[in-house]
């Protein structure tokens, strides 16, 4: 199964609250080992497509297929031990552990909860090795001993994708990763979303419709629930039902990322 071209596909996915629509019917395919964007104005139903393929939310109807296997019915324990990690999911960052001791937490996650709890603190190091070269992958090696309440926005970001990481995901659910940063932050976080995206898949929410453009290589519009279009940003930024969905500012910043 793991051969197939699309890593995650969903099949008319439909979320309702008391008779409004939030998700209808969206037929989402993700290619394995690409990076796929899902964009809209706010309200779109992005957030809540993000919820019911993690689970937090229970779908009204419709199909999630991951890796080949129906995961629809499936826990979010369940769906994470099977390697679909969502950003926030284990890396609400811990404010006064080190930056190091962060990621060897997500580490023991990732081993399972009982493992460790009856040996000596000591005994942890043996995860250090590993925690470090998580670092190095998003260029955090150099703070691993500092409080991770010292770290500026940016870094605190990078840091919850190296916690992320520590999880083994086969696909990482990024939740707006860019949101609220200044322009030097985003650059390192586009950047790092592009490295670590060479060995594995990502699905991302973004509202930066730049970062979008530079690495995305696949797109999802939706609009009140529905998907409005699919495509390369090249295509999709031309289509004329997007441009008018994004109306206004969005609609002038939606033409001046592109290129």
């Amino acid at each position: 199964m793991s051969g197939a071209e699309f890593i995650l596909e969903t099949r008319q996915l439909t979320k309702e609250f008391k008779g409004f629509v939030a998700v209808s019917q969206v037929d989402l395919k993700v290619r394995r080992g690409s990076i796929h964007a899902l964009i809209g104005p706010n309200g779109a139903g992005k957030t809540t497509c993000f919820n019911l393929l993690t689970k937090f939310l229970t779908p009204t109807s419709g199909q999630i297929i991951f890796d080949g296997t129906d995961i629809t019915a499936e826990t979010p324990a369940h769906i994470a031990r099977r390697g679909v990690i969502r950003s926030f999911q284990i890396s609400a960052v811990f404010p006064h552990l080190s930056v190091l001791e962060n990621v060897r937490v997500a580490l023991q996650r990732k081993l399972g909860t009982s493992y460790h709890f009856w040996k000596p603190e000591a005994s942890l190091h043996t995860l250090d090795a590993h925690a470090i070269e998580l670092l190095r992958q998003v260029d955090l090696e150099s703070y691993a001993a500092l409080p991770a309440v010292e770290l500026s926005y940016g870094r605190k970001r990078a840091l919850e994708i190296a916690t992320t990481l520590a999880m083994d995901p086969k696909l990482m659910l990024l939740d707006e990763p860019t949101q609220g940063m200044g322009l030097e932050d985003v650059d390192r976080i586009r950047q790092l979303i592009k490295k670590v995206a060479a060995s594995r898949t990502v699905l991302m929410v973004e509202h930066n419709m730049s970062v979008v453009a530079s690495i995305a290589d696949t797109i999802t519009v939706l609009q009140r629930g529905a998907t409005l279009a699919e495509g390369p940003y090249a295509e999709v930024s031309k289509n004329p039902l997007v441009i008018e969905a994004y109306m206004g500012s969005a609609n002038v910043e939606m033409k001046g990322a592109h290129g």
